[in-house]
């Protein structure tokens, strides 16, 4: 069965140039060109992945992403001309999967889209690269935090604590290894299931999600510590 791509594209001939590229490369791929567009779309229909550029007409791509990612953990891969680390961090923060700056060539676009749904194939199976071997029906509880890893998901002082997938696998990667130092490599390939090429801010925005959901004071964090220049550990705290 075909993978369907939402392509939400202001620019016709920047949208023409790709759908008909990644049509070529098997995919079936539905347009819009306009935030109000994509919105309806994206009600109507389901898709394996959403390209997204932040400036549109009538809503923002911001606006769009909140949207889907109220309604979905679908794949969603930023595409845009913006190249500061703020406009990285802000697609990012928002829940955005990758992020590629225009212009770009269409052999790493499709490169990217192959590894986005990839990515979310073994998210959806509850399967990072590393798997783990765990007993039936295992909560692991810190203090304060407890980690359903049977039902992704988790509680804060008996609050739920909601988490993105990305969110969820990062932490669980900490609480089944309490202890264990991990470098951002170890992270992206367990957790994204992809080679590391150094993008640092991919996993900088989402170990600060992270701990803005589970830490009382999230600039001096009481599970997952940072070690300056190697990576990160959980503390073993009860």
């Amino acid at each position: 069965m075909q993978e369907r791509i939402l392509l939400i594209e202001d620019d016709e001939a920047i949208s023409e140039m790709v759908r008909s590229y990644l049509v070529k490369e098997g995919y079936e791929v539905e347009t819009a060109f306009d935030g109000e567009a994509a919105e309806s779309v994206f009600r109507l229909k389901s898709f394996d992945l959403v390209l997204l550029d932040l400036m549109l007409p009538k809503r923002s791509g911001t606006d769009i992403l909140q949207t889907i990612r109220a309604r979905s953990l679908v794949p969603v891969l930023i595409m845009s001309a913006k190249d500061s680390d703020v406009d990285k961090a802000l697609g990012l923060g928002f829940g955005a999967d990758d992020y590629i700056t225009k212009p770009f060539s269409m052999i790493e676009l499709a490169a990217r889209v192959k590894a986005a749904i990839r990515r979310a194939g073994y998210a959806a199976a509850g399967t990072p690269r590393e798997e783990m071997s765990l007993p039936a029906s295992q909560r692991i509880t810190l203090r304060g935090l407890t980690v359903d890893l049977d039902n992704f998901s988790a509680l804060k002082n008996g609050e739920e604590v909601k988490l993105t997938a990305k969110e969820f696998h990062i932490l669980k990667l900490f609480v089944t290894h309490p202890g264990r130092v991990f470098t951002k490599a170890q992270i992206y390939a367990s957790v994204w299931a992809d080679d590391y090429y150094g993008d640092e801010n991919v996993i900088n925005v989402h170990m600060r999600r992270l701990r803005e959901k589970i830490e009382d004071d999230p600039s001096h964090p009481e599970y997952i510590k940072t070690l300056w220049g190697i990576g990160y550990k959980l503390e073993e705290v009860q």
